[in-house]
């Protein structure tokens, strides 16, 4: 029988209460994820995990809390990314505390890349982080801040009108590899600003960029794909999602209509968080297994799970207020 990835291990020795609710956890997760198995598939996913910064040092979940994630809430969220391979991850602080705690209930076998803090106001203190299992996926020598050189804009490559300045949040590459298999996985956080339509100049600008350097790895089946939050309200029409796939970038349709963050509404999703790559021409074309409307692509709704009781926007800061995104690919 295929091998299957085991649950993270402990951290010291969490009460009853919390080794129960892990449990109804594992089970939605069991039910609605794919099994990693070695050799036969990969698991890719983004995931923005609120505030993930400071937490407090208790095991019981306090009313007068600050900050309210804990160390049952780091278990939980342990338990979701050890569901995956590697994960892109947006909003990491300065403060690394709760990711510490997760990597530590992660175990040894799992590694950890991220980027220094992106200053406050614009970037608001965050991190852009990838964390991966290294029994399946190992990094493979590219890891790089995406800024834009000035001899682009010069060519013309990237006009002047579309991007008044650097990124926000600079986007992250690392490239990977497993089963013999290289990619590389570029995450985001998009600024979110006042309007929507402040969001659209960045949006375009990393669509032209990453399709420029798409032309650059071409010939080494370097399998691009861009993922994290790009604050992109809805789909079709909007002209943030055009503006993302304006180069040929394009999420799977099994993420189109799926709710992205507990505040949605069934039929009326945000298209927050996505995960694409170049399907319109055979600039980095995927060598990775991927069949369109074959059901390899999803997002976990963890709060079906966990935290039930809680009002959704109150639980968010103890794990998250968006879902884990995630897309199988075949090895």
């Amino acid at each position: 029988m295929p091998a299957v990835a085991e649950s993270p291990e402990p951290i010291l020795d969490p009460p009853v209460e919390t080794l129960a609710e892990l449990e109804t956890l594992r089970g939605g997760l069991d039910a609605d994820l794919p099994d990693k198995i070695l050799d036969r598939n990969l698991l890719v996913a983004t995931w923005n995990v609120r505030a993930f910064g400071d937490m407090s040092d208790s095991w019981k979940r306090g009313a007068k809390d600050s900050p309210k994630r804990n160390r049952s809430d780091a278990l939980a969220i342990a338990e979701v990314l050890s569901r995956f391979d590697v994960i892109a991850v947006q909003e990491a602080k300065a403060n690394l505390r709760s990711l510490r705690h997760v990597m530590k209930a992660l175990g040894p076998e799992w590694g950890l890349i991220l980027t220094d803090v992106n200053p406050p106001p614009a970037g608001n203190g965050e991190r852009l982080a990838f964390l991966f299992d290294t029994r399946r996926v190992r990094p493979s020598g590219l890891a790089a801040e995406l800024v834009v050189p000035e001899a682009e804009i010069k060519k013309g490559r990237i006009a002047e009108g579309e991007l008044q300045k650097q990124f926000v949040r600079t986007p992250y590459a690392v490239s990977f590899i497993s089963g013999g298999q290289t990619f590389i996985l570029i995450t985001l956080h998009i600024k979110y600003g006042e309007k929507a339509a402040e969001r659209t100049e960045e949006l375009r600008g990393i669509a032209k960029w990453l399709s420029n350097w798409s032309r650059r790895t071409e010939a080494y089946n370097q399998n691009l794909i861009c993922l994290g939050d790009f604050n992109i309200d809805e789909r079709e029409g909007d002209p943030n999602f055009e503006a993302l796939t304006s180069t040929g970038l394009k999420p799977p349709d099994e993420l189109q209509g799926l709710t992205r963050t507990v505040s949605d509404k069934p039929g009326k999703p945000h298209y927050y968080d996505q995960i694409a790559w170049f399907t319109t021409s055979k600039r980095a074309k995927l060598t990775l297994d991927f069949e369109e409307n074959a059901g390899h692509a999803g997002r976990f709704e963890w709060n079906k799970h966990l935290l039930t009781e809680m009002d959704p926007q109150k639980a968010s800061w103890h794990i998250s207020d968006h879902y884990p995104l995630w897309v199988e690919f075949g090895m």
